[in-house]
């Protein structure tokens, strides 16, 4: 399956969240994330660490990417 990219961006909780659970029951497991706030990296990765996934997070100016994978 390929990379599903979800730009919650501007976007204020819970719907960073929200797409990304969505996505996850979805069957999607390799996901790109791009958030532009702190709150919103925190909680992402809450979800993904609460669901068994990986989760290799970097910066790009002033955005924040959040890429899963399966454990």
């Amino acid at each position: 399956m390929s990379t599903k990219q979800i730009d919650v961006r501007g976007l204020s909780c819970p719907q960073p969240v929200v797409l990304v659970d969505r996505a996850l029951a979805d069957g999607n497991v390799d996901l790109e994330i791009l958030v532009d706030n702190e709150v919103a990296r925190e909680n992402v990765l809450r979800l993904i660490n609460r669901r068994g996934m990986k989760a290799d997070i970097r910066q790009n100016g002033s955005d924040i990417i959040i890429r899963t994978a399966k454990l």
